[in-house]
């Protein structure tokens, strides 16, 4: 890290023992990136809950070049180690995505493709892009509505694929209004 870490314990006393869990977890950070700039992490009590009784709140700030990861919300838990740990997971899982991202890891959404429905036939049918493309799809490639709510002009968007038999349509789902063809 660039900067050393910063704990901050806000209206609940300093603890050594969560302060050493919270850099415990930091280091394994610091295996997935090596990068990270600064961490801060905020353990406070937000107040008495009317059925658990006390509950601890951890907030985590993860600065990386370019970007600021943070726990989507303060992660409560009666015991402060939970709330610790949880907090430190949901950074976690961001910060590896984070990485995938920066080493082109991610996989590209592929364009949805707008259509309508020319034909159905008992399991299966065709669908006609804005081109005059004919897509061949299966009640299996469905995906909303139901392949029995679809008929004959039902504007649709799908993934289109080139398959050994021609063009597919898969993940067919109905269009959203305004996008159709």
């Amino acid at each position: 890290m660039k900067l050393p870490l910063q704990v901050a314990f806000r209206d609940v006393p300093k603890s050594d023992a969560v302060e050493a869990d919270i850099r415990q977890h930091a280091a394994k950070l610091e295996t997935l990136c090596d990068h990270i700039m600064s961490c801060r992490v905020t353990v406070r009590e937000p107040g008495r809950h009317k059925t658990q009784g006390k509950l601890y709140s951890v907030h985590i700030d993860l600065k990386v070049p370019g970007e600021e990861i943070a726990s989507t919300h303060h992660h409560e838990h009666e015991d402060v180690h939970v709330a610790v740990r949880d907090a430190f997971d949901a950074v976690k899982r961001r910060l590896e995505d984070y990485v995938r991202r920066q080493r082109g890891q991610t996989k590209p959404h592929e364009p949805l493709v707008h259509g309508r429905v020319v034909s159905l036939l008992e399991d299966n049918g065709f669908i006609e892009d804005a081109d005059g493309n004919q897509y061949y799809f299966d009640r299996a490639g469905v995906m909303h509505p139901s392949f029995d709510e679809l008929e004959v002009g039902t504007p649709v968007e799908f993934l289109a694929e080139l398959a050994a038999q021609g063009r597919q349509a898969k993940r067919v789902t109905l269009a959203k209004s305004g996008t159709a063809m």
